[in-house]
């Protein structure tokens, strides 16, 4: 998610972290052993003058699998679910709005699982997680998961 949030025009700042869970200051260990209650999440700070909610959520929605409860891909587990947390009440309600009008449409087969939930404590992945794909392009779940999700969104533009 962070490659692809920092491609977009209006996006300042993306940091890769967790949140949603019970554990303060988890590491990435204890967030991939489940026992955290976190998801691995990406925090955008935005410029909303320049991109809307509405816009961010759009391309959260184009660029993952809303359908698919907890995992993404080969990615299994609670930390991989898909989850909005909201700042404030117009952004659940745009949230909420965007997960009807998807369900509505037919885009996908299944239902749409995406959790949306207060905002209410983020916690920055270590060091080596940020800015992840530009550090290591050449590692396989880059090449594998990251570099094709950037082909299609470049292709997009």
């Amino acid at each position: 998610m962070e490659a692809a949030f920092e491609e977009l025009k209006g996006v300042v700042r993306v940091t890769s972290g967790y949140a949603g869970g019970h554990v303060a200051d988890p590491s990435y260990a204890q967030v991939c052993g489940g026992t955290t209650g976190h998801a691995e999440v990406a925090q955008i700070t935005f410029d909303s003058q320049v991109i809307s909610f509405r816009e961010l959520l759009e391309f959260f929605f184009s660029i993952h699998d809303p359908t698919t409860l907890n995992s993404q891909g080969a990615d299994v587990g609670t930390q991989y679910r898909s989850a909005i947390f909201y700042h404030t009440s117009e952004q659940k309600a745009e949230a909420e709005r965007m997960i009807t009008e998807l369900g509505a449409s037919g885009v996908w087969d299944q239902p749409i699982v995406t959790e949306v939930k207060p905002f209410a404590e983020f916690y920055p992945a270590e060091e080596y997680h940020q800015q992840y794909y530009r550090k290591n392009p050449e590692q396989p779940y880059c090449q594998l998961v990251i570099a094709p999700k950037l082909a299609k969104f470049s292709k997009g533009r």
